[in-house]
């Protein structure tokens, strides 16, 4: 078990040690989407929901899951980010919202669940201020676009 790097000698899960780590600048970029029914899709187009601007209050929402991650992901680390975006836009061709999301910081450690979290937080709210239209709605295919820093370097979704 000693390759696993979240495991201890025993089994147990444990935060990975970072303090070594050289600090750099750290990006990463996620992306995710969210299918809505007609009724809703029009509800955000036409900023008519029930409960107010559904793109704002979820480009917020997205910002606000990045700041929190190390809440809902129990072995990240906190870490100092420097800035979060989040943008939010309508494709109605396909009857989805899509949501990205990027994450910036230097520190000893990666921002990718940063970013991933950014998403699945708009996603989730855009699905919460809607779902009194459409409980159908369907969130999909959420990932990791690209990354940049640390020792591992850049690597971009092909």
């Amino acid at each position: 078990m000693a390759d696993l790097t979240h495991l201890d000698a025993r089994g147990n899960a444990r935060m990975v040690g970072v303090g070594e780590k050289p600090i750099t600048s750290r990006r990463a970029v996620a992306e995710g989407r969210i299918r809505l029914g007609p009724e809703a899709l029009a509800a955000v187009v036409e900023r008519q929901a029930k409960k107010g601007d559904v793109l704002a209050v979820a480009q917020l929402a997205g910002i606000q899951g990045a700041k929190r991650t190390s809440d809902w992901i129990p072995l990240c680390h906190p870490l100092p980010l420097t800035g979060v975006e989040v943008s939010l836009r309508v494709d109605p061709g396909a009857s989805v919202v899509i949501c990205e999301a990027t994450a910036h910081a230097r520190w000893h450690t990666g921002v990718e669940m940063e970013a991933l979290c950014a998403v699945s937080a708009a996603l989730l709210t855009v699905y919460d201020m809607l779902k009194a239209t459409d409980r159908g709605m369907e969130i999909e295919s959420i990932h990791l676009r690209s990354k940049e820093g640390g020792s591992s370097g850049a690597w971009e979704r092909s």
